[in-house]
């Protein structure tokens, strides 16, 4: 590897440990909103959306110059489209931590109807999902990555019974649904950043291993 390319390296890794903290962050305020909701807080995070979105372009440019000036092969390939990969998928989760914020700011109006217990629980373990995956990238553990993995059945299970709930309560009480959809809406959003951090640990095993496990039922 030469100087330049370990230089362009660095500064790409440095780049998308910054947008993962920031990303994590939006994620962790996202959940306080399902039991907080606060309109203030939603636009600040919508403000901070603006912020990842040219993370993701400054780390897409970083990625192209290095491809095209210094034609990397072997790990260093792997790395740059791992992170190439990543950087998209932190992208839309911070997507959908405002989206889950929205959503949580329709629920102000009525403080009589109240989320579904283990819609906390999901987002924390949305939210773990995340965190871990991203320290599998930065410890290089693919073992972690692969935990990470193994947990979306978690998070799809609590969704599957979050949604039952909801829909008989709307049954019971139709004039609760506009709120109840926005319920809806935050737990499948919560349900996509599991999904999201499992596709960024899953980029975290190709870069270690070289293996490709998108859409295996083993991992």
């Amino acid at each position: 590897m030469t100087k330049h390319l370990a230089r362009d390296l660095d500064d790409l890794h440095h780049d998308i440990l910054s947008m993962c903290a920031m990303v994590e962050e939006m994620v962790h305020q996202a959940v306080d909103e399902l039991t907080e909701p606060n309109y203030d807080r939603a636009r600040a995070m919508a403000v901070k959306d603006d912020e990842i979105d040219e993370w993701d372009v400054r780390i897409e440019e970083g990625c192209l110059k290095i491809l095209a000036m210094h034609q990397p092969v072997a790990t260093d390939l792997r790395r740059i489209s791992s992170v190439f990969k990543i950087a998209n998928e932190l992208e839309r989760v911070a997507d959908l931590a405002v989206h889950i914020a929205e959503r949580a700011c329709g629920l102000v109006t009525w403080p009589e109807v109240y989320a579904p217990a283990n819609l906390k629980e999901m987002a924390a373990i949305a939210g773990e999902m995340l965190r871990n995956s991203i320290d599998a990238y930065v410890d290089m553990d693919s073992g972690l990555a692969r935990r990470v993995c193994s947990r979306d059945e978690i998070v799809d299970r609590l969704n599957r019974e979050i949604i039952e709930e909801i829909l008989r309560r709307m049954k019971e009480t139709p004039a609760y649904i506009e709120p109840l959809l926005h319920l809806f809406s935050a737990s499948r959003h919560v349900e996509r950043v599991a999904d999201h951090a499992t596709n960024i640990a899953e980029d975290v095993v190709y870069l270690i291993e070289g293996e490709i496990i998108r859409h295996r039922t083993e991992l």
